[in-house]
């Protein structure tokens, strides 16, 4: 069923197409959506949720000319298949296919790689300062599509006090599902539910009742219309004020499903000067109807089945993940200690926290997509006495990184930040790999910064952590979690565990990539090489005493981390040598190099970057082999 999408090839193919036809599209698009999630795990309820609401922005603009931002951009996929890429849909999220957010490497159409929440109506405002400057006489319309979820973001609120300047042709498309990837939470939410609950109110001055009056009906029924109209009379002036006094006009709520309505108003809100806001109510999993009842399980549901002509969610059993271990952690230690808190920003289900909000509500704190406040706010609780833990991950909590400074390390305050997704994040691509930590945590003092080896490490470091007289980060992947065999040693500041020992050469890795390291250590033993093992635990500070001993003892060290090679832990290892004065010459570090890294499958992208176990056992064996040359050399 997809004859009108095959035909689209770009979007000023859609102006063809009548209201029914329109109406078919998305009956297509959607089940395209159903047809990709029973290939793979992608992200489906917010698609789901905006197919009419792109077709109408793409009838009603030209975005050649135009500008589009989609904000945090999962809901990319309907805007994707309508912009020439519906040949290449079915690789979406896998290595070297289509990603899952816009990616302007693949279309004139996707502006901006858009993966963290609350930055389109800021970029939208430079591209509309920028264009006015330089292109004036091509009368540019910028459009920024946002969440509601997204839009208690505090640099939303940093663009739209500013919007007032820059803004002659601009139209802040507020996209009102009452979701972020859980329910939204907070005091926005209950002001846009009570606009949500008048009527209709559109701002209907009497310019926009005119403006209203010139734009065509386009296949609405004028009755439907008129009915609104009153509707909106009826509901006054009052909803929408406080956009109306930081300078946008406001306009809605809008049925966000009804591609007639929306086509309508968003022509209509070309003709108003000055920038608008157009509140488009819309349902989180549109057209599924399981989407729609459950928006959180199938925001990115697993993979789904085809049973009796219906798709359904297939439950598999697996090993569980880090993210588990650290949320039962939490939860144990919360259950021991009710100073302990846990804060997360809109994150309650990928952080796998829906067990403590619920048994331990009064402590649970989800603050939405505000980071910057959540960390803040925990350093208050920290500095009254509590014991936050901050729960976010990698990449999302350098949204805070001032405040991490500012009001966690310089004031020497007890909050552990539990770093979810810390590494490669898979098919989500380089907007979500947290690479980044090892480098931006490090250089703060007061700092401990700790990376669980396994499974079993990290329970005992959040137990380190809470009884730590200042601030401390765990940082750990999104991975099956193992349990590498051995006496575990317990949990001390700065001490590393030696794992296995070698003469031949020395693995010194930070971080869960620990098994592929012993099973490296174990293929070299085949191959005849004795190679130790040391499980770094902290970053900072560091084991100088051991690790610094396998620089100065061992032939070679290889230093292994899932993070940025600049300023990560190999950088670490050869300051720490450095300022011991022992030889690094031999040091070879393998982690992630400058250069973002395209999304795929961690296994995948782990061998690419010759993090797995055959990449690891090359990179001895190239280093053992000058060392062996050497000594037959010198033997003879």
């Amino acid at each position: 069923m997809t004859s009108l999408l095959e035909t689209i090839r770009e979007p000023l193919d859609l102006r063809k197409f009548s209201l029914p036809q329109l109406e078919q599209l998305a009956a297509e698009i959607r089940d395209v959506l159903c047809n990709l999630i029973a290939c793979r795990s992608a992200h489906f309820a917010s698609n789901l949720g905006v197919v009419e609401l792109c077709l109408a922005l793409h009838q009603a603009f030209d975005f050649r000319t135009d500008r589009l931002i989609w904000d945090t951009g999962h809901q990319i996929y309907p805007h994707k298949l309508v912009t020439g890429r519906f040949a290449q849909f079915h690789t979406m999220r896998t290595k070297g296919g289509l990603m899952g957010y816009p990616n302007p490497a693949e279309s004139e159409y996707d502006l901006f790689m858009t993966g963290h929440a609350g930055a389109s109506v800021s970029t939208a405002l430079g591209l509309a300062s920028g264009d006015a400057f330089l292109r004036p006489q091509e009368n540019r319309y910028t459009v920024a599509v946002i969440g509601d979820g997204a839009f208690p973001s505090g640099v939303v609120f940093e663009a739209l006090n500013n919007g007032r300047r820059q803004s002659e042709k601009l139209l802040v498309v507020l996209n009102d599902n009452c979701m972020s990837i859980c329910p939204r939470v907070g005091g926005m939410g209950d002001y846009l539910d009570r606009l949500r609950m008048n009527p209709a109110y559109t701002g209907l001055k009497g310019e926009i009742v005119k403006l209203l009056n010139h734009v065509p009906l386009l296949g609405d029924p004028a009755e439907r219309f008129l009915v609104q109209l009153k509707e909106a009379a009826k509901a006054g002036l009052s909803g929408g004020m406080m956009f109306e006094d930081l300078g946008f006009r406001y306009v809605g709520p809008i049925d966000g499903h009804n591609i007639a309505i929306l086509r309508k108003y968003l022509r209509m809100v070309q003709r108003i000067k000055g920038p608008v806001l157009l509140h488009v109510v819309t349902e989180k999993g549109h057209g599924y109807r399981p989407a729609a009842e459950d928006p959180v399980t199938y925001h990115a549901p697993p993979q789904f089945e085809r049973q009796d002509d219906k798709y359904v969610i297939v439950k598999k059993k697996s090993s569980p993940a880090y993210t588990s271990v650290a949320s039962q952690a939490i939860l144990d230690a919360m259950r021991a200690d009710g100073r302990v808190t846990v804060l997360t920003a809109a994150m309650c289900q990928g952080n796998k926290l829906e067990s403590v909000r619920d048994e331990i509500p009064e402590r649970f704190f989800d603050t939405g997509i505000c980071e910057a406040h959540t960390v803040a706010f925990a350093a208050g609780q920290a500095k009254a006495g509590m014991r936050p833990i901050v729960d976010i991950y990698s990449t999302f909590l350098q949204r805070a990184y001032d405040h991490i400074f500012q009001e966690v390390a310089l004031q020497n305050l007890p909050v552990t930040f539990m770093l979810d997704r810390g590494g490669l994040a898979g098919p989500d691509g380089p907007t979500h790999h947290g690479v980044f930590d090892f480098g931006y945590l490090r250089v703060l003092p007061n700092m401990a910064v700790m990376a669980p080896g396994d499974a079993s490490d990290l329970p005992a470091m959040l137990d380190f952590a809470l009884k730590f007289d200042g601030p401390c980060a765990i940082r750990y992947p999104k991975a099956t979690a193992v349990t590498v065999a051995r006496q575990t040693s317990p949990i001390e500041l700065g001490r590393s565990e030696v794992l296995r020992k070698g003469g031949d050469g020395c693995l010194v890795v930070c971080g869960a990539l620990v098994d592929r390291a012993v099973k490296a250590a174990e293929k070299l033993r085949d191959e005849g090489l004795e190679v130790g093992v040391i499980n770094a635990r902290f970053l900072k500070p560091l084991d100088a005493e051991v690790i610094v001993a396998a620089v100065r003892d061992c032939p070679w060290v290889v230093t292994i981390e899932e993070a940025a090679l600049m300023g990560g832990f190999g950088s670490a290892v050869l300051e720490a040598a450095a300022d011991a004065g022992v030889d690094a010459s031999r040091v070879r570090r393998l982690g992630i190099p400058d250069r973002f890294i395209e999304h795929g499958e961690r296994d995948e992208l782990l061998a690419d970057l010759g993090l797995d176990v055959e990449g690891i056992v090359r990179t001895c064996a190239a280093l053992a082999s000058p060392v062996r040359g050497l000594e037959r050399l010198r033997s003879s």
